[in-house]
């Protein structure tokens, strides 16, 4: 403890014996030769600077005392026993870094947990569509080509809900946002569920203008809309039923929605149904719900700057919106009016509120 406490003041000691050393010198070269008043000088100063780390050395003997044994918990080195401002603002400066690294270890253990509580769950629940198959198999007669395909589609939208959730802690190194054609997107996502619509006999709707072009990450948005669409097919228990998928644009923004005529989400478990491995009452009812299809949605429409919001009434059905932001909005009308005033403009840009101009709906009727 003494060493380290001399370690430290060493460069104080130092230039006191040089500031002594120097007043001597100027003194005897002003003729002052009187040799007992510098012994007792020399003597004097000595003294004041012992007496001045001593009291230095006995306010810092607890502060020392501590920070040399080794410590028992995190805890024992947040005791607040400074008596220096210095220490003081230390120990202040500790209390708030202890609480950002406990901040980073729940964020962590709980990123960690979650993984493993998923990959759990998901292997739960694979097992069922390979023991389905396996049975299949089995059986002497022709094999069920429809039976095989549909669990080999339940296995293919688990492993893609793993690998989305593998995925969302590196999201920023695997994002490319380019400009998307909403329509297409939409059609291409339900063109590849289109299995899941016939088997349920459900028959999408989309309502999209052609000229509606959003900013945001095609992968991304494929599974977004994917996850909706499986939900709503899912909660839909009753054939000839509709999930309607439109768009509309307003100062700029472009808002999607994808309406259901299922059985709705209750009251109570609205607010929830973003929180992770969130099942609520409709989960219930069908085994296969995992509780983290909307976590991940409002997780990836988080990180890509999209609005995530989500209605519904109980026996009605439910809708989903996501609100693309800023995002430039033309009709083919508007581009042929002003193509002239745009190649002026370098041609980089497209103005959404010209002429208040509405997006045109086309009904599909896509089935």
């Amino acid at each position: 403890m003494l060493r380290l406490f001399l370690k430290e003041h060493a460069a104080f000691i130092v230039f006191q014996f040089v500031l002594v050393a120097f007043i001597m010198m100027l003194y005897w070269l002003d003729g002052f030769r009187n040799l007992d008043t510098a012994i007792y000088s020399f003597v004097i100063s000595t003294m004041l600077v012992i007496a001045f780390l001593t009291v230095r050395f006995v306010k810092r003997y607890h502060y020392y005392q501590r920070i040399l044994v080794t410590p028992q918990n995190l805890e024992h080195m947040l005791q607040r026993e400074g008596k220096s401002p210095e220490q003081i603002q230390n120990e202040v400066y500790l209390q708030k870094l202890y609480r950002l690294y406990q901040h980073e270890v729940q964020s962590l253990y709980a990123t960690q947990n979650r993984h493993l509580q998923f990959m759990n769950q998901w292997v739960h629940q694979m097992k069922t569509p390979l023991s389905v198959m396996h049975l299949l198999l089995q059986e002497e007669q022709e094999l069920d080509k429809n039976s095989v395909r549909e669990e080999m589609d339940r296995l293919k939208a688990g492993l893609d809900t793993v690998l989305m959730n593998a995925r969302l802690d590196t999201f920023e190194q695997d994002m490319q946002i380019e400009q998307v054609y909403l329509r297409s997107l939409v059609s291409e996502v339900v063109t590849e569920n289109k299995r899941l619509f016939i088997s349920k006999r459900i028959y999408p709707e989309i309502s999209i203008a052609e000229e509606h072009i959003v900013a945001t990450d095609q992968k991304w948005m494929k599974f977004i809309i994917g996850q909706f669409l499986t939900n709503a097919v899912k909660y839909t228990f009753e054939p000839n039923k509709k999930v309607m998928i439109a768009a509309e644009c307003s100062n700029g923004n472009t808002l999607l929605k994808i309406r259901d005529e299922g059985i709705g989400i209750s009251a109570s478990d609205l607010p929830r149904v973003t929180k992770a491995f969130f099942t609520g009452e409709n989960g219930r009812k069908t085994v296969e719900s995992t509780g983290m299809g909307l976590y991940l949605a409002k997780e990836i429409c988080g990180k890509l700057g999209h609005e995530l919001s989500i209605s519904s009434v109980q026996g009605e059905g439910t809708t989903v919106s996501v609100l693309f932001f800023d995002q430039d909005f033309a009709t083919q009308e508007e581009k042929n009016d002003g193509s002239e005033n745009r190649r002026s403009d370098q041609g980089l840009r497209r103005e959404s509120d010209t002429q208040g101009s509405q997006p045109v709906k086309l009904h599909s009727g896509e089935r």
